[in-house]
C-alpha cells in the first residue's frame, strides 16, 4: 500500500456512515471502521513513521512545517548533500508526504497536510522531553 492511496478511497460528498465525514471520522475523530480499515489504517502509519525515522528526512518534513521551500533551502536546512535531499524528496514525493509545484525553473515543496507537520512537531516535542529532562504531560 502506497500512501499516496490512504485518503483515495474517499467519498467527495461526503456520504459515508452517519455521523461521520467522508474520512470516516465522527464527532469524535476518526472511528474504528472495520478490522479490514483498522488494518490498513496500522500498516499506513507505520509507513508514514517508517519514513520519518531518518534524520535527513525528519529534518527535510520540519523545514516544510514552516512552509513550501525549493532544493537550495532544503538543502541548507537540513545539512545534507543536494543529491541526498533530492533522494529523500523523491521519496517522499513517492509516498505522498509532500507535493512539487514549478515556479519557473524551480521545483518547490510543500507537505501535504497539516497532519504531518503536527506529528513532526509532536515527535520533536517528545525529542525535547527526553533531551532536556522534562516532566511529562498531556
Amino acid at each position: 500500500m502506497h500512501l499516496s492511496d490512504a485518503h483515495g478511497s474517499q467519498q467527495p460528498d461526503g456520504g459515508g456512515a452517519a455521523g461521520h465525514d467522508a474520512a470516516g471520522h465522527g464527532p469524535d475523530g476518526p472511528g474504528p471502521g472495520t478490522v479490514s480499515e483498522e488494518g490498513e489504517r496500522i500498516a499506513v502509519a507505520v509507513e508514514i513513521l517508517g519514513l520519518l525515522a531518518d534524520r535527513t528526512r525528519l529534518a527535510l518534513l520540519r523545514r516544510l512545517g514552516a512552509g513550501e521551500a525549493d532544493v537550495t533551502t532544503l538543502t541548507e536546512a537540513c545539512g545534507a548533500s543536494r543529491t541526498s535531499v533530492s533522494q529523500h524528496l523523491a521519496r517522499l514525493r513517492l509516498a505522498g508526504l509532500v507535493t512539487t509545484r514549478k515556479d519557473g525553473r524551480r521545483a518547490v515543496y510543500a507537505l501535504r497536510h497539516g497532519h504531518l507537520r503536527r506529528l513532526v512537531d509532536e515527535a520533536l516535542s517528545a525529542a525535547d522531553h527526553r533531551v532536556r529532562h522534562l516532566p511529562p504531560h498531556d
